[in-house]
């Protein structure tokens, strides 16, 4: 197994192209999102179609910036995106969706889930004779 197939902590690896990229939104990347476009969390909402939905640009330049999270530099990650066709671009609203989601909860996807502690009665703990 190559070293990108495996993303670290809060990040994602897709595949863009026929090449595997590490896409991380770190706080950097997204308020430099924010000073161009709208609230990161505007943006969430608009996922789920709670706020207005989001444009190919705003896609295009989450991704970018996701790009640059993930070890590009500015002028390649804008490159990757733009080297992408309108056919590509559910699939990056998608890699957006996915990417905003591993930011904002890290461990969604790891291996060992936490199990959920729940409290139960006496009753519900007692042997039946």
């Amino acid at each position: 197994m190559a070293i990108t197939a495996e993303a670290p902590r809060g990040g994602l690896v897709e595949e863009l192209a026929g090449t595997s990229y590490t896409f991380i939104l770190r706080i950097k990347e997204i308020e430099r999102f924010e000073d161009k476009h709208r609230g990161i969390f505007e943006l969430w909402d608009s996922f789920f179609d709670r706020s207005k939905k989001a444009t190919s640009a705003e896609i295009k330049d989450l991704l970018a910036l996701a790009l640059v999270g993930g070890g590009k530099k500015d002028r390649e990650a804008d490159a990757i995106i733009e080297e992408c066709t309108p056919a590509d671009y559910l699939r990056l609203y998608q890699i957006a969706q996915a990417v905003l989601g591993v930011a904002f909860m890290p461990d969604a996807f790891s291996e060992t889930p936490k199990k959920k502690v729940t409290r139960k009665s006496k009753q519900g703990l007692t042997s039946v004779k």
